[in-house]
Formats: C-alpha cells, structure tokens, sequence
C-alpha cells in the first residue's frame, strides 16, 4: 500500500476499515481537556470493553437471584463459565478446544508448567531464556531452578542480541540448541519480546527444540491476542499469557494456558493437583484419589474467580466476531503506517528499534529516544498520549486493531513531530 502523510489520508484509511465500528465498543480515557486521550498502550492494559459491565452484572444478578444453585442453573452458570472462554481463546492463540483453558494468572501459570515440563536430569537441567525477557520470567525460571537443587549461573543458557544489535537473530537460538541440545532440558522463551517488539520463529525454535530431545514452552503475554499463532500445528509443548492486554480483560484479569493435546492424557507427568482439576463426573463424589481432566482444564486448581472472567468474555465475544484473521490484517497496516509516519520525521533524535518485517512484530514499534531522559516521553503525555516508557530510552507505542485507527497514528506522530521541534 502506498501511504500519504496526511490528516486527510487518515481519515480516508479511517472510513474503509471494516472494523471500524469496533472502536465504539470500548470507553477511551479523557484527557484534561475533556478530549478522548490517544491511547497507544493495548500493550500494557487494554481499553474496557462497553459489554464488560453488563456481564459483570449478569454474574451479581446470579448470585443474587441463585446464590449457591448459580454454580449449575441460569444463563452462564459459575461451574461451567470458564470453559467458553477456554474455547474462545483456542481459536486466537491456534488450538484445539482441550488444549487451552482460562486459569490463575501468567506466572502462576508458568510455574504450574514448569513441574510438568522441567525435569532437569543431571546431565539435561540446563533452560533457555532470553537475557531480556519480562523480569517475572527469569524469576520463575531461576526460582524452578533451584527449587531442583541446581544453580541459575550454570543451568540458565541466555540468548541475546549480537554487540550492536537490538534484536536476537534466528539463527543464534538455533545454533545454541543446535550446540547445547543435549544439555537443554527446556526452552522457554517469550512469543513477542515486551522491549523490543520482536516476535520470534516459534515454529523454527519448536521443531529445533524437538529434534534435540528439548521441551519447548513459550510466555505469550504480548502475543496472544496480538500474533497469528498456530500452537497446535507448530506442536508447541505448553504456553502461558495474561489476557490484560490484547485481549482486554481489565487490570489483573484471569491468564490462560495451551497444553498440546499430546500431553493431555499423559499419566507420567508430573503436576500439582487441585479439586477443579478432577475429573467432573466424580469431582463431587469427594474422593481422595486425583483423576485428572484429559484436557488443559486438568491444570486446574481451583474454581476461577468468575467476576473476573465476566470483563474477559465481554472481550472474548467481540474476538470471536472479528475473527483473528481480520485483526491482523489491520493491525500490520496499521503498524506499518505508524512505522511511515516515524521514518518520514526529519530528525535523527529517535530510532525505531522494533523488527522492519511485519511478520516479525505484532502491534507494537519501540521508538529508542537517542541521548535523551524520559522528558520527551512526557511532553507528549501531556498532550493527550498514553503510551509507556521503559528504561532506559524506550517508548513503546501499540496500535492496537480492535479500537485504535489510522487517525489515532496520525494524532500521535503529529504530537510526537511538535515536540521534537521538526
């Protein structure tokens, strides 16, 4: 597509989207002018669905009008709601249907994983991670670690970027596989790097995992919802996100969870078990005996808090009507619009550090602001931007599809030229 810096291009881009209407199905924060802010940070937190609160207040009318017998009567009963969106979300992240299912949070979640697919031996215990994954990864990772009595320094192999580089080549994972295979016990990696934006081959990583004899996991917290994924196919070992993000479930909301079919029925591996991860037809005949479920609701520990789980099916609903398809064809129009607008600033203050390919990154560019504090950042927070700093010279700007638009990109990079002085 051959695109125009122009307010008037914007607004053309604007008015042919077909999923324009989907914007006026969130809330936008106000700036102090009383003026909807331009929010670029679905990143972080996504917008509140408008649906969020009326299915929110279908759960307290339930529990009102039902109180204990809601568990297993009305609409939506509370025994059974997490399984429609353990459905749902199948079909963003590439699933089949019992494989995912919504529970606890990400890095809860990844420990639950870890006892099933870290088995360190004394020969294989060693785990790859990148050296700048989200800081709770390596927590998790180190804590598994020498919870099976090994110490990080040795056991955790981190990959990064080349001296000069930003981002961490192919071709690098797969040589450190290639050459430590036979000492990995597991990979666990980040889908989408939260800092730079890049997203990795999970496919390529996978199958050089497999062919080594290495499991393979991903924290996909900035890619689901936001990635064309294929987790099933790619035959991806487990996966772990927030849903807060991409998929708009409001501060904290529930997590959720692939465990490839493969794995479902196995009855060597290793778990921590609750009561909502037995089997349904006898979990109320109070045995002592853990059944699990054959599928991903097998990881289950206990019944989810369904408050919550009410914002995240108001999001999930519009997904599953927009379809993952459609909202990655804006989101790489979109981002590469934004990617135009950045590179066409006559100034040599900024670099967008993000991956050039679009199937390299999701809705994301990290702007590096060069020899400069985080006053830049601020001055166009004080213009009506949300975005989000990271030290030490990072904006992250995301467009996210299912509400941003080509106007919103626009507003920001004209802010974003004010303040440079360009």
């Amino acid at each position: 597509m051959e695109y125009k810096p122009t307010r008037e291009f914007a607004e053309e881009m604007d008015q042919v989207d077909p999923l324009r209407q989907y914007r006026n199905d969130f809330y936008f924060p106000k700036h102090s002018n009383g003026k909807e802010a331009i929010y670029l940070c679905g990143n972080s937190l996504g917008l509140q669905p408008k649906s969020a609160k009326s299915h929110i207040l279908a759960v307290l009318d339930d529990w009102r009008d039902l109180g204990v017998k809601g568990h297993f009567e009305g609409d939506n009963p509370f025994a059974t709601y997490h399984e429609d969106l353990g459905a749902k979300m199948a079909k963003i992240v590439g699933a089949q249907k019992d494989e995912v299912v919504a529970m606890n949070s990400l890095t809860v979640n990844l420990h639950f994983m870890m006892v099933s697919f870290y088995n360190p031996t004394d020969t294989r215990f060693k785990v790859i991670i990148e050296k700048n994954a989200f800081p709770s990864d390596q927590y998790a990772v180190k804590s598994q670690i020498e919870f099976h009595g090994f110490d990080p320094e040795e056991a955790l192999l981190e990959i990064e970027p080349r001296d000069g580089e930003d981002l961490i080549r192919t071709e690098d994972i797969l040589d450190l596989i290639s050459n430590k295979g036979q000492e990995i016990a597991l990979i666990m990696i980040g889908g989408l790097n939260y800092y730079t934006g890049q997203a990795f081959e999970i496919e390529k990583i996978t199958k050089a995992g497999h062919d080594m004899g290495c499991l393979v996991g991903f924290d996909l917290a900035h890619g689901a919802g936001n990635l064309e994924l294929n987790l099933h196919d790619w035959g991806v070992d487990f996966a772990v996100w927030c849903t807060y993000k991409y998929m708009n479930s409001g501060p904290g909301g529930i997590a959720g969870c692939f465990v490839h079919e493969r794995h479902l029925k196995r009855k060597d591996l290793k778990r921590f078990a609750g009561w909502w991860g037995h089997d349904k037809a006898t979990r109320f005949l109070m045995d002592d005996t853990f059944v699990p479920i054959p599928s991903a609701e097998g990881w289950q520990m206990s019944n989810e808090t369904v408050l919550s789980m009410a914002a995240l099916k108001a999001s999930l609903e519009i997904f599953d009507e927009v379809g993952m398809k459609a909202l990655i064809k804006k989101s790489r129009l979109l981002t590469a619009y934004l990617e135009y607008l950045i590179e066409s600033l006559d100034t040599n203050r900024i670099q967008i550090v993000s991956p050039k390919n679009a199937t390299s990154r999701g809705a994301q560019l990290s702007i590096r602001v060069l020899k400069s504090d985080k006053s830049l950042f601020k001055i166009i927070s004080e213009k009506g931007v949300i975005a989000d700093w990271r030290e030490p010279d990072v904006i992250r700007i995301a467009p996210a599809p299912l509400y941003n638009n080509f106007s919103d990109v626009f507003n920001f990079v004209q802010i974003l030229k004010e303040a440079l002085g360009v």
